[in-house]
């Protein structure tokens, strides 16, 4: 599943391509997402103007002055630039056809993705109105996520840090591969107990967390199964993990094999010498 660094290299991607354009037509190919796209979206975007492309999350949103497009890549979703006119294929489900001549198409062959609209205020949204703080407030302007917000958000909490930085509703984006890694790189241990970090082990694992994901941003990304930028080159971020999918190999600081376990349905991997 496309985690934050992939549908932030998305938007980036995407971006130049899109704000301040005029959307020719919306194709709608299957409506049968995640949740239903709605089947006025054609009338509702034709000729409207592209204000800005952000994201929130793993949601991109895409800003007109009446509303804002949801896009969410689900867990095989792509979103592509191509000449109009381009042929679909089995499992372009809908594109966003621009006044320049050229498409967004969204591509999702297990159809876990989103293409929904919302015309207020789209933080209030039932998908994005309970999420918590981004986790890099530098670069997205989105502040909260720090030591001691995560410290006290993890007070009186017996869950699994790993499990307790992978909820949203405490702060949004880390998903399985990152939480690993940043969990190797502050030197803790994915299942200890969420409410025995101390404020300084708290400081440590929200550095390692906005340091791992700046450097998968870096690196465009991770490829898992078939996730490719909007241009459709790869990411390169799964060369450097530390334990992540590296179960009985050695630890690449200390020599010692790395354990993989299972937490909350996701396996977990980490270094018992390096990780406390």
């Amino acid at each position: 599943m496309p985690e934050l660094p992939e549908v932030e290299i998305t938007r980036r991607g995407l971006a130049a391509h899109l704000t301040g354009l005029t959307v020719a037509d919306a194709v709608i190919r299957d409506p049968r997402l995640r949740w239903p796209i709605p089947e006025n979206l054609p009338v509702l975007l034709r000729g409207q103007v592209v204000r800005a492309l952000k994201r929130r999350g793993k949601y991109l949103l895409v800003e007109f002055d009446h509303g804002t497009l949801i896009l969410h890549l689900g867990m095989s979703g792509s979103l592509r630039i191509l000449p109009a006119g381009t042929p679909p294929e089995k499992h372009d489900h809908f594109d966003l056809v621009l006044s320049n001549g050229t498409l967004v198409r969204l591509r999702d062959p297990r159809r876990f993705g989103a293409v929904l609209w919302h015309g207020g205020d789209v933080h209030t949204h039932p998908l994005l109105a309970t999420l918590g703080p981004e986790p890099l407030p530098d670069k997205f302007g989105e502040d909260g996520f720090d030591a001691r917000y995560l410290h006290q958000a993890t007070r009186g909490r017996s869950i699994a840090i790993k499990q307790c930085i992978m909820d949203n509703h405490i702060v949004v984006g880390v998903g399985n591969i990152y939480a690993n890694e940043a969990l190797f790189r502050a030197g803790i241990k994915p299942q200890l107990a969420a409410s025995k970090l101390s404020l300084p082990r708290c400081a440590k694992l929200v550095a390692e967390i906005r340091a791992t994901l700046n450097e998968a941003i870096d690196l465009g990304g991770s490829t898992l199964r078939d996730f490719v930028n909007a241009s459709g080159q790869p990411g390169y971020f799964q060369q450097h993990y530390w334990v992540y999918g590296r179960g009985g190999e050695p630890c690449r600081k200390c020599g010692a094999p790395i354990q993989q376990i299972r937490q909350g349905q996701r396996s977990s991997f980490y270094c018992k010498h390096c990780q406390k």
